[in-house]
């Protein structure tokens, strides 16, 4: 019985040694194995292939890395602001009760226009005294006419002329100043307790702070006029870019949060201090052209045209980023000595024979990924400087990068198909 039970302890360790040497080799072999694929793998990762078919369909169009004439530039943010000498509040020279409002917010008003009228009963006593004051004029006239002829008969003294002469000057000095004061304040000389409040400058409404039935004064503002026509912005520079901006520079800019619409504008000015709590220079420059869209306070990113230089560049949608890292696709399979690699989709008007395709239906096109350097955009072009080594001439992806990028991706490197 022990003969037995010894006998099957050493089959069984026989079986587990043997077992572990075998298991040893397979893990060594396929690391080995693995090893043998992965340069194959990592070689293939950044080739992906479509067909003639899938490439007309999705609409990509090929090209080569052409030299284009970039302008560089400073890329800044700023802030739109209107001089303060383009902008005023509305407010009545005398107190008053408001009786109407002409205007609402974004309304364009004239410089004059009647934006509101107020009422006050104490004009009335105002008009009163410039119609006492004109009839007392009216009886110092006729004194000083009737002192002139007693003079002149020798009937009066000169005195009393001088008298009734000083007496109308006063009075019409006096009827002269309330006047002024009533056409200041924008009333009437007849009887009237309205006041009509006029726009002191052309502009926008951009507030109405009053309503019918407030009262107000000097210190109550009814509305604010701002006028765009006049707006400039203020950017914001680092002192590292400062030695290239200078005075009638251009500036392209765009609203931050509604960057569909380009302005342009001019610098006139460039600051001498930082600005509070940062190392930036502000830079003041004119807007031109077309100011449509533009309100005061809008914020905006701007770009300082510097230079212009011949690089190398290619279409915007050339580029794709993945993980970072920018890239072209370049075509591989390129037939020598063929200028048009893929011909293009022919439709029922194109009596073209099929020799004129340099492809052949269904065939699949190989493009490898190749890593760039982005540099100036300009006009719809980006400046690249290719990190590895492409042929010359080499046709590349202009549109339509991002369906190989999803291609790519999607299966994994591009190797199946």
């Amino acid at each position: 019985m022990k003969k037995i039970i010894i006998l099957t302890l050493t089959a069984y360790t026989v079986i587990s040694i043997l077992s572990c040497q075998h298991d040893g080799k397979t893990e060594v072999q396929e690391r080995d194995a693995k090893s043998e694929v992965t340069p194959h793998e990592e070689e293939e990762s950044n080739r992906v292939s479509l067909t003639e078919e899938q490439i007309h369909s999705t609409g990509i169009e090929l090209g080569q890395i052409e030299h284009k004439e970039l302008t560089n530039s400073i890329r800044a943010n700023g802030i739109l602001t209107v001089p303060n000498q383009n902008k005023a509040f509305v407010v009545p020279l005398f107190s008053g009760v408001v009786k109407s409002l002409n205007v609402q917010p974004g309304n364009f008003v004239k410089q004059g226009q009647v934006v509101a009228t107020i009422v006050n009963p104490e004009l009335l006593q105002l008009q009163q005294q410039v119609q006492q004051l004109t009839t007392q004029i009216g009886l110092a006239e006729l004194e000083v006419k009737r002192q002139k002829e007693l003079v002149e008969g020798n009937a009066a003294p000169l005195k009393k002329l001088q008298q009734a002469e000083t007496e109308l000057a006063t009075l019409k000095s006096q009827r002269s100043g309330v006047q002024k004061q009533l056409a200041g304040i924008g009333a009437t000389q007849t009887y009237s307790s309205s006041i009509a409040i006029k726009a002191p400058i052309s502009g926008t409404v951009s507030t109405v702070n009053a309503q019918l039935g407030s009262n107000v004064d000097v210190n109550t503002p009814i509305a604010e006029i701002v006028n765009n026509s006049q707006l400039h912005l203020d950017m914001f520079v680092y002192e590292k870019d400062l030695p290239k901006i200078r005075a009638g520079q251009l500036i392209h800019f765009t609203i931050t949060n509604n960057a569909g619409k380009e302005y342009d504008a001019s610098i006139y000015s460039i600051g001498t201090a930082f600005e509070s709590g940062t190392k930036t220079i502000p830079v003041h420059a004119k807007v031109l052209g077309d100011k449509t869209g533009l309100i005061d306070g809008m914020n905006i990113t701007a770009l300082v045209s510097l230079n212009k230089s011949t690089v190398p560049a290619v279409p915007i949608d050339a580029i794709v980023n993945y993980h970072g890292v920018d890239y072209i696709f370049v075509m591989e399979n390129q037939p020598s000595g063929s200028a048009d690699t893929i011909a293009p989709k022919q439709d029922s008007h194109d009596h073209s024979t099929p020799e004129t395709d340099t492809q052949a239906p269904g065939k699949e096109i190989n493009f490898t990924r190749v890593p760039v350097a982005k540099g100036t955009t300009d006009v719809g072009y980006c400046e690249i400087t290719v990190l590895t080594q492409i042929p010359e001439n080499a046709k590349i992806v202009t549109k339509g990068a991002f369906f190989l990028l999803a291609k790519m991706t999607d299966t994994g490197g591009g190797h199946e198909h």
